[in-house]
């Protein structure tokens, strides 16, 4: 049995929390997710406190329960005090820059400049011209969008030159001898 399913979610006082047609949605200031509900688990929402339990009591259904609880406590901390990712590119010329709010334009040393656009969720705020910090209030997207980022010029492992998370830590290979 999952002991992470067992414990409640306090809810704050400002978070809405709405359970309609196996979808749970979070809503706090007009930061809206809404997350699927697992068919093996049953939620309560009872004096500002959330409950998951199994369906049929068997291990899959408390593995489901864990993982629900553990999405829904991050949904309810990112409309309430939001994620961040920093990223920081490290290579001679490479740069990075925002155009018009949503358009993210690269150097990373192709013969080309390249473009990401940003989803509506994510905001991204430039500390540097070789670094960047990725805001939003949805975990799971601001992951994908750093990740997409990141995989535009992963880190190589001779030089560590490429796009790298802040605390991230590449191991250097020695460059073979004569």
């Amino acid at each position: 049995m999952s002991r992470i399913a067992k414990k409640p979610i306090i809810v704050p006082n400002n978070v809405n929390i709405i359970i309609r047609n196996n979808t749970i949605t979070v809503d706090c200031n007009g930061k809206l997710i809404s997350q699927n509900l697992n068919r093996l688990v049953k939620v309560k929402y009872h004096n500002d406190r959330l409950f998951f339990e199994s369906q049929d009591n068997n291990s899959n259904g408390w593995m489901q329960a864990g993982t629900l609880r553990s999405l829904v406590s991050s949904m309810i901390l990112g409309v309430t005090v939001g994620f961040s990712k920093k990223l920081k590119l490290i290579g001679v010329g490479y740069r990075i820059n925002i155009e018009k709010n949503n358009i993210i334009t690269m150097s990373l040393g192709y013969s080309h400049v390249i473009h990401y656009f940003l989803p509506n969720d994510v905001t991204a705020e430039i500390i540097s011209a070789t670094e960047i910090i990725l805001k939003s209030f949805n975990k799971q997207l601001l992951g994908q969008v750093a990740a997409n980022l990141r995989s535009k010029r992963k880190p190589e492992v001779y030089k560590g030159k490429g796009v790298r998370y802040f605390d991230e830590y590449i191991r250097i290979k020695e460059a073979k001898k004569k």
